[in-house]
């Protein structure tokens, strides 16, 4: 078995894992989009070796099959880097929320204390 074929076989049994994964909700499909068409990208260079043949030459590449992993390897890069950038800003949202709630939590702690003594007087005239 050929690399290339190997390749494909692993890149069509990436693309029904992806697909599952959307199915059953574990992956959004909106995340599943860049994988999608990283595996249909390495699918068909997988099958047609003279687009892969012809791609390595114009790119000076010896050993035409190994452009599949540097594909592959740039892909994920993009898509490591896509979800490094995601984490970052939910991270700065995740900080404003908590600045916020602790912002609000003291003011609802005051507006409290403030009811707690309005009450305490209230009480004290009463008892007079």
């Amino acid at each position: 078995m050929s690399i290339t074929i190997f390749s494909f076989v692993v890149v069509v049994l990436f693309f029904l894992i992806i697909i599952e994964s959307v199915r059953r909700g574990v992956l959004e499909t909106r995340d599943s989009i860049l994988w999608i068409i990283m595996s249909i990208v390495l699918g068909i260079l997988s099958l047609s070796e003279g687009l892969l043949e012809y791609l390595a030459d114009l790119l000076g590449v010896h050993y035409a099959p190994s452009l599949l992993f540097l594909v592959g390897l740039l892909g994920v890069l993009i898509m490591i880097f896509d979800l490094t950038r995601r984490i970052s800003k939910l991270n700065h949202k995740l900080t404003n929320i908590t600045q916020e709630y602790a912002i609000f939590k003291e003011e609802t702690l005051d507006e409290i204390e403030q009811l707690r003594d309005e009450i305490a007087q209230i009480r004290k005239k009463e008892e007079e």
